[in-house]
């Protein structure tokens, strides 16, 4: 029987390994295999908890009880192998990418800087130097004050969807000592909600006997959440963020969902969204780009919907200072119109295709393949939506699209937030 003509649900081996919920896929693939993973750590957000886990993540591959990170970084080398470890809001990731052979090996080295990192002295003001350049880095970009600014108007600093102003993130990152960031390391890095997946060339028992001599001994359990789970309720207003000598004016305009990513209208409202503004055949990019000239660039999105804390929903565009006040009054004309008027079957049955084809085209890697089972079991949805994904947004009806369209989405409740050398007269209007 051809393997590759199963559903991922009789493919894919789900199981308890040690603290670990691993899930091991075969593919058609030749002599190598793909992981990503990631652990739990409930930081306390209102506490720049996320500050510390970032630094601290920074520093697990700089050394550990018993390698150098030369040592680390040779054996990792010698196997070509990637490893990375990433900080991702309330988790921690791991992934990466090697050969069948030397899965054991570098597993084995990503245990070694999760459950021994030392902290050198002499690596942390390296790591903080990094973090505060990245930032530094980010404050040039007008997308990415106008998306803070509209972020800090919808959610409140204890929420997972909150972005900090920059100059608060500078100063927190200044402020973490590496005691503090070995301090955290000690009591949030531990195997709470530790899932981990592994597809390509691989033999299920031997990737499990790997993940068993490498994360079986590790214990320990993290704080409790202590983060926001509902969005913060204010009236619609407008933020700026003034920069001078920018061509152009990055805008974001939206408003929160009280929607959670299980919900019956999530796929109806994503669906009806990708009609507004998910691609370049979208409504907006119709008519706000193509029609009118006002931009390169119009797209709208459902941003940071989980299955435990409210999302939003958002819009980004980029517009001359000439064409700001035009861009604007064009882009809520289209929402508008897109709300009361809701979408036809012609265009749900085009974006049912291009999503449902999309979705087949990138599950064709093993990176993807891994990414999808994971953010899955993250939301606690079976290994079987991964079928199911395509036949559930192919089910979806017309009328629960436009039912859902209009019952989240609210014109009259947008927020906006501009960055970038915003005309004296926008500014006094936002005031």
């Amino acid at each position: 029987m051809d393997r590759s003509t199963l559903s991922y649900a009789d493919r894919v081996h789900d199981r308890p390994v040690g603290p670990c919920r691993l899930l091991t896929l075969e593919m058609p693939v030749s002599g190598f295999v793909s992981w990503r993973g990631s652990f739990r750590t409930h930081p306390e957000l209102g506490a720049h908890d996320d500050l510390v886990q970032r630094l601290m993540v920074g520093m697990l591959d700089k050394g550990t009880a018993t390698h150098d990170r030369f040592e680390l970084a040779a054996l990792l080398e010698e196997c070509g192998a990637q490893l990375s470890l990433s900080s991702d809001g309330l988790y921690v990731d791991v992934s990466g990418q090697a050969l069948t052979d030397d899965l054991p090996t570098v597993l084995s080295a990503g245990a070694d800087m999760l459950q021994r990192s030392s902290f050198p002295e002499d690596e942390y003001p390296k790591v903080q130097a990094q973090a505060l350049a990245d930032v530094q880095r980010s404050m040039q970009n007008t997308s990415s004050h106008a998306s803070r600014a509209l972020m800090q108007r919808l959610f409140s600093v204890d929420h997972p969807n909150y972005s900090r102003p920059f100059e608060d993130e500078l100063q927190g990152l200044q402020q973490v000592t590496r005691e503090q960031a070995q301090a955290y390391h000690q009591d949030h890095v531990t195997p709470h909600a530790f899932t981990l997946v592994v597809a390509g060339d691989l033999s299920h028992d031997a990737v499990e006997s790997a993940v068993r001599d490498a994360f079986g001994a590790w214990s320990g359990t993290a704080p409790a959440p202590t983060h926001a789970t509902e969005a913060t309720a204010c009236a619609p207003g407008t933020a700026t963020v003034p920069m001078a000598d920018r061509d152009n004016i990055d805008v974001r305009m939206g408003h929160a969902l009280t929607m959670r990513r299980d919900d019956d209208d999530y796929l109806p409202l994503y669906l009806g969204n990708y009609i507004l503004g998910g691609n370049f055949s979208a409504r907006l990019m119709a008519t706000v780009r193509d029609e009118l000239g006002l931009t390169y660039g119009i797209r709208s999105g459902l941003s940071g919907i989980s299955t435990e804390y409210d999302g939003s929903w958002t819009i980004g565009v980029t517009l001359s200072s000439e064409a700001l006040q035009h861009g604007l009054d064009a882009t809520r004309q289209v929402v508008r119109d897109f709300v009361e008027g809701g979408v036809t079957e012609e265009e749900l049955d085009a974006k049912k295709t291009t999503i449902t084809g999309s979705y087949k085209v990138g599950l064709a890697t093993t990176k993807r393949v891994a990414q999808s089972l994971l953010t899955n079991a993250e939301r606690g949805f079976p290994v079987s939506y991964l079928d199911e994904f395509p036949e559930r947004i192919r089910a979806v009806t017309l009328n629960e699209v436009n039912n859902a369209i209009q019952t989240h989405l609210d014109p009259d409740a947008l927020h906006t937030a501009m960055a970038g050398s915003v005309p004296e007269e926008a500014e006094e209007a936002a005031a």
